[in-house]
């Protein structure tokens, strides 16, 4: 599955890699802030039963990223 996709994406369980960030303002800081950043390792953790918003364990923290957000976070998907 090594391939560019959103975070969106993501499945209960899949790992990926931060690729880069479309998102702009205040969200886009936020994201940085909590280490979404080019490099880092994601994994999908959860999914609310309608599908939005994703948990994702980011650098130790389980992080609820809404759809609309998370579609902007390029990643490389299947990533260990």
């Amino acid at each position: 599955m090594n391939r560019k996709c959103g975070l969106n994406a993501l499945n209960i369980g899949d790992c990926a890699k931060v690729l880069h960030l479309e998102n702009s303002g205040s969200i886009r800081r936020r994201l940085q802030d909590i280490g979404v950043v080019e490099g880092t390792k994601i994994r999908c953790v959860l999914k609310a039963p309608g599908g939005d918003p994703t948990a994702f364990l980011i650098k130790g923290a389980v992080i609820a990223i809404r759809e609309d957000d998370s579609k902007k976070i390029f990643v490389r998907c299947g990533y260990e």
